[in-house]
């Protein structure tokens, strides 16, 4: 049973809302129901506020917001969002362009295939479809197809409004468009998430200028700009407890994961717990096993890694704090590799979240730990991660023997951004990664990893490997 929550935005729609409003809240379907409406009148000029109060006034299931002024669509869908309660929030629109009957086809693939979005495309094939407005139908393939380009998503509809997306993922995404370009920044911000995202077919009933339709040619313009900037800028996290912002930063530089993970891969077993999976760049690297159980406390993470996880019977994904024994007792000696990859620097008790790896270890098994290392090098970058310390080689040996574990070996890592972190966190002062500075480490990997061993200076980052006896 999904529970929806409708957005509407209405700008000037006096004569059409009521029976658009009519359509939607007589919905009934039995796999879900349409739980919220929240109406925002965009300022409108004419009379759409009072229809609005008076169909709000006959509904305990609709909230009504108003703007003092037209801002747009996507202004509207943000004032709307803190107050969404459905566990899917979906976009329509106050005109008769889009029929409510096709709202249960989309929250289909949500039950069947642990979707993160829907959308309703006007352009896959159904059993039947009107014929569109070919120039209008152009520009709009124009566009998908440019995002699909830059995005490596094979959509067909970009543009449309009936886009269903699961609540929390929306809530977590900024969205900075003010108007149409909406469309635009949904659809490449939950590409940039790697959401998984469905189509199916919808009817759409398009009117003409004449009759109110509301893009025009310069919607068309200010959509390619948006391509561009959505592109270039990863702004794709909310501000969240997690600095989910900033990691992002670090698990989308591809090259330098694939250094991470050829570096550690030796050190793997076959059955492997990953505390601190984040996104699953390094758990892409090291399945398929036996059995993997990818943890992490990021909500956000967990859900994508849910939807990732599907297909794959030997991936298990759980909420897992490092420190809280509960959270691992019932994993007993089930496994022969336990990683912690940037986690230890965060947590309140290192011992115990030592512990809690070698309780999950069988006798023989590893622990693998990758922590940064420099104390002198702490900055505000640290800071902003919430570090509780940066390593030395030494105080890992001490940590890991410490919670009982035979040291195999302590090694460094990535000398060649040593230089980097001491610029941005210790000079520049800086709280976030330059994407610059990011691209160019990318485009550079292939000499960065021959050229890191010659360095003589210790690596940004120290690796621990550690035996249970």
């Amino acid at each position: 049973m999904i529970n929806v929550t409708a957005i509407v935005p209405v700008f000037n729609e006096e004569h059409l809302v009521k029976s658009s409003l009519s359509r939607l809240l007589a919905l009934n379907f039995p796999h879900g129901a349409i739980s919220q409406v929240i109406l925002v009148d965009d300022g409108s000029t004419d009379d759409s506020l009072a229809v609005l109060q008076s169909i709000a006034s006959e509904d305990a299931r609709i909230l009504l917001i108003q703007h003092p002024k037209n801002i747009g669509k996507g202004a509207a869908i943000r004032s709307a969002l803190p107050h969404a309660t459905g566990d899917v929030c979906l976009v329509h629109d106050a005109d008769l362009e889009y029929n409510p009957a096709d709202i249960p086809n989309l929250l289909q693939p949500f039950l069947d295939e642990g979707a993160d979005a829907v959308f309703g495309s006007r352009f896959m094939a159904g059993s039947y479809r009107r014929a569109l407005m070919y120039r209008h139908a152009w520009v709009n393939r124009v566009l998908t197809g440019l995002v699909c380009w830059f995005t490596d998503l094979y959509l067909t509809d970009v543009e449309t409004s009936y886009k269903a997306i699961r609540t929390e993922l929306l809530k977590s995404l900024p969205i900075r468009a003010n108007d149409f370009r909406v469309e635009i920044e949904l659809t490449m911000k939950l590409a940039k998430r790697r959401a998984r995202i469905f189509e199916v077919p919808i009817r759409y009933s398009p009117r003409s200028y004449e009759e109110g339709k509301k893009v025009r040619a310069k919607d068309g313009f200010l959509a390619l700009l948006a391509i561009l900037r959505n592109w270039i800028i990863d702004d794709i996290y909310q501000q969240d407890a997690y600095g989910s912002n900033i990691l992002n930063d670090l698990q989308d530089a591809r090259r330098f994961n694939q250094w991470m993970g050829d570096t550690l891969r030796p050190y793997i077993g076959d059955r492997v717990i990953e505390v601190g999976c984040g996104i699953g760049t390094l758990t892409n690297q090291f399945i398929p096993r036996d059995h993997y159980l990818a943890a992490d406390i990021n909500p956000h993470y967990l859900r994508y890694m849910q939807a990732y996880a599907m297909g794959k019977p030997y991936l298990q994904v759980a909420y897992m704090d490092a420190t809280n024994h509960a959270d691992f007792a019932s994993h007993a000696q089930k496994f022969d590799t336990a990683m912690m990859i940037n986690v230890l620097e965060h947590v309140s008790d290192e011992q115990a979240a030592l512990g809690n790896l070698s309780h999950v270890l069988k006798s023989g098994g590893r622990c693998v730990i990758l922590v940064p290392q420099h104390p002198k090098l702490y900055g505000t970058l640290d800071v902003v991660l919430e570090h509780r310390e940066r390593y030395t080689a030494d105080g890992l040996r001490a940590s890991l023997e410490k919670a009982g574990f035979q040291v195999e070996r302590i090694f460094d890592f990535n000398r060649v951004s040593v230089l980097g972190w001491w610029l941005n966190g210790k000079i520049l002062k800086k709280s976030s990664f330059s994407r610059v500075q990011i691209k160019i480490l990318e485009m550079l990997m292939p000499f960065i990893r021959r050229l890191d061993r010659f360095l003589p200076y210790r690596g940004i980052s120290v690796i621990g490997i550690g035996v249970k006896p």
